[in-house]
């Protein structure tokens, strides 16, 4: 089964999303060496300048390093522009975007399907000579075979002597049922055995991976992705789903490697601009955690609440989550992460109080604990780090700036930097300090802000930062009435949290 992902083509038709060169070759590296897919589909040609000079830098790489047959470009039916212009940009594969229904071909093009047929092979006949490879987009192919299949076989019985490597069948509109899907696709297999299909599917009522699903089982030779589901209106078939149904449903041999899809969803997500779903499956942060405490309970009790869908093979690890349907075994869980012991009784307390912010539709994590092990036990947190004092300045046309004082220990030590906003300044001001004391620090890999909805300026503000230390991800909130002063408050957790060893 090959995959085909178009996260750099299709993918970046997501509104609001616009890769440049550097990003778009980092992501067709780690989607062709890393995750392995078989063909990656990365640009349509003559669309800006920006966007040939991607798809030189991608096909230079590719040739060095023996990709260049599966770097495809989406070409069109435009008298050989298209060709020149993937030709010029080092490509070896276009992706020629025809009309797979009868309607298009009459109210778009306004041709018949004769002369449409005739302008194709017009084109196939010069990629041939210039040495380009040729797959076929029959485009809204569901539509044609629902509404004018007798154009659809017509195009097939025209084309399936050329020497059109892969016909791909595109559910443009995301139409497609299921069952219409496994219909549709088996006519076309069972009429032409000897050709190579490709499905393409679209996600407009959610029904993109169930339809991919169906479309292997129909025979269809190949399946596209993107990454994350990325694509136009509500995107496409996410890659790690569909890895996801080949390997532990349809357990189809493929050539992908699993454990790096975490990875490549994080970066795609960072470079988009497009947040994950925490529920999203496979890749979504709270995939592979456990609120309920019954669940947590059957789990120390060998793995019953256990499914297939081992963390481990994604690269991720299972979580516990905190709130009013925790119970103790979620709680027991996150304590043995931190390595704390409580008695029966101090577990009760503090079982009833991560109930209790529960209820307050508190956020609790597993770094918060020894916070409220502290508040309920009456203990005292060892706060070894303390900021002592900061100013903050911002003024229009200048940078800001940030001035800090902070406490580790018994000694202070103050610092001033510029930065790109007041919390950017202050982090810049800190990691002075640290670097001065050639102390360790953490990576910021994602801050988050939630302000609740109605305008109100007073409204608290929470923000959750989530840092990389020593290979380890954690998360710090911290919650105030200004954006800045909870960042710093989550920011000042983390430097206690890594200095306790916690």
């Amino acid at each position: 089964m090959e995959i085909m992902d178009t996260t750099l083509r299709d993918g970046e038709q997501t509104t609001g999303v616009s890769f440049n060169k550097s990003e778009k070759l980092a992501i067709s590296q780690f989607l062709l060496e890393e995750i392995k897919v078989d063909r990656i589909e990365v640009a349509s040609a003559r669309v800006s300048e920006g966007e040939y000079e991607a798809v030189k830098a991608i096909t230079h790489w590719a040739k060095g390093n023996n990709h260049l047959d599966k770097v495809e470009v989406l070409g069109f039916v435009d008298g050989g522009i298209s060709l020149k212009w993937i030709q010029d940009a080092g490509g070896k594969v276009v992706n020629l975007l025809t009309k797979g229904s009868l309607k298009h071909v009459k109210l778009q093009l306004r041709k018949t399907p004769e002369e449409h047929v005739e302008d194709i092979k017009n084109i196939i006949a010069s990629a041939t000579e210039m040495g380009i490879e040729v797959n076929i987009y029959l485009e809204d192919w569901s539509n044609g075979i629902i509404n004018s299949p007798e154009y659809v076989f017509f195009m097939m019985d025209e084309l399936k002597s050329t020497p059109i490597k892969r016909f791909m069948l595109p559910d443009t509109l995301g139409i497609l049922n299921p069952a219409q899907t496994e219909e549709y696709c088996s006519m076309m297999v069972d009429k032409y055995p000897n050709l190579h299909f490709d499905f393409h599917a679209h996600n407009d009522y959610d029904l993109a991976v169930a339809n991919v699903f169906a479309a292997i089982r129909s025979g269809i030779k190949a399946v596209h992705t993107t990454v994350n589901g990325l694509g136009e209106r509500t995107g496409n078939a996410s890659l790690a789903s569909v890895l996801g149904l080949l390997n532990d449903h349809l357990k189809i041999k493929n050539n992908l490697n699993e454990s790096k899809l975490t990875k490549v969803s994080r970066l795609v997500e960072t470079i988009s601009g497009v947040r994950i779903p925490a529920n999203k499956p496979l890749i979504g942060e709270y995939v592979f955690t456990q609120c309920s405490g019954v669940h947590a309970d059957g789990d120390n009790k060998d793995n019953l609440y256990y499914n297939d869908l081992l963390p481990e093979r994604f690269g991720r690890i299972r979580k516990y989550a905190l709130g009013k349907t925790s119970g103790k075994a979620n709680i027991l869980k996150n304590l043995q992460e931190l390595g704390i012991r409580l008695n029966p009784d101090e577990m009760k307390k503090i079982t009833k109080r991560v109930i209790e912010l529960g209820d307050k539709k508190e956020n609790v994590t597993t770094e918060d604990l020894p916070y409220i092990i502290s508040d309920v036990l009456k203990s005292t947190t060892d706060n070894k780090i303390k900021v002592k004092n900061y100013y903050l300045s911002l003024a229009h046309g200048l940078r800001p700036v940030a001035t800090l004082s902070i406490q580790i220990g018994k000694h202070s030590y103050q610092e001033s930097s510029v930065g790109d906003g007041q919390y950017d300044a202050f982090m810049k001001a800190l990691w002075k300090i640290y670097e001065k004391l050639e102390k360790p620090h953490p990576v910021l890999i994602d801050y988050s802000v939630t302000i609740p909805p109605g305008g109100k300026t007073n409204a608290l503000v929470e923000a959750i930062i989530t840092w990389d230390f020593n290979n380890k991800e954690f998360k710090t909130r911290g919650l105030d009435a200004d954006q800045t002063e909870a960042a710093i408050k989550a920011t000042v957790k983390m430097l206690n949290i890594i200095e306790n060893g916690n």
